[in-house]
């Protein structure tokens, strides 16, 4: 029950948060005066959180960003909670951050010397939990057949691809299918013991395509990958505001 409630409580007392940067935003007036301001050196604030996790990006100084450390702490107080010292820091958005397993970061474009743009991709810490998930479970003594293998490697794969596939991820995927590829593989040469390499072809890798019967592997390189573009406040919500 735990595991329910903490998100719940969590969007409940740190929607104080929510309401303390809208507010700020809100203060900086329509678009033409939030420009004038930050020509002037007026820092701008949004935040973006999902449960307890959260970040506040700031369009302004190292100082800026260096005080909204005792601003969040004070905002914080008031419901008897206080940020975590070893979890939060600041950092410039050319250097990157992680959050809810993107890392997300500006960099050179490809091909496009000069210019930057900012890229969400899977973290290296969130790309080391799938491949320790597929290494534990493609161990020799835990499926008796390659389908029983399958129908358990492959939900973990097309959950961690679906989750990923709105970012710059095609590398990692492509990373991702070989290394599952050949730990399958090693699966069957160990299972096997008495199949030589050509008979293990003919027999499980059609086309170097993993299969047992009907049951094929599921390919991460193959998992297209469509990045999502700012919409601003023309994203369409269900929920219609009441008076």
């Amino acid at each position: 029950m735990g595991a329910v409630f903490s998100p719940l409580l969590a969007n409940i007392a740190l929607s104080v948060l929510d309401e303390h940067f809208t507010r700020k935003w809100e203060a900086l007036g329509p678009p033409w005066n939030r420009t004038k301001l930050r020509r002037q050196g007026v820092a701008a604030y949004r935040i973006v959180r999902y449960a307890d996790d959260f970040v506040v990006m700031v369009a302004g100084t190292q100082a800026d960003a260096d005080a909204l450390w005792d601003e969040v702490s004070t905002v914080l107080r008031g419901m008897g909670l206080r940020l975590s010292a070893e979890k939060t820091r600041t950092c410039h958005i050319d250097e990157g951050f992680d959050f809810l397993g993107f890392r997300i970061q500006r960099r050179a474009r490809h091909g496009q010397p000069g210019k930057r743009a900012v890229y969400t991709y899977p973290s290296k810490r969130s790309l080391a939990v799938v491949i320790g998930n597929v290494r534990k479970l493609t161990r020799r003594a835990r499926h008796r057949t390659l389908a029983d293998l399958l129908r358990t490697v492959n939900p973990v794969l097309r959950g961690w691809c679906q989750y990923f596939c709105h970012g710059a991820s095609k590398r990692t995927f492509g990373y991702l299918n070989y290394f599952t590829w050949w730990r399958i593989v090693r699966w069957l040469r160990k299972r096997h013991l008495g199949l030589n390499w050509g008979a293990i072809c003919r027999r499980y890798l059609p086309g170097w395509e993993i299969r047992d019967g009907a049951i094929e592997m599921f390919r991460p390189q193959a998992v297209a990958v469509s990045r999502y573009r700012y919409r601003g406040t023309k994203i369409p919500t269900p929920w219609t505001e009441t008076a």
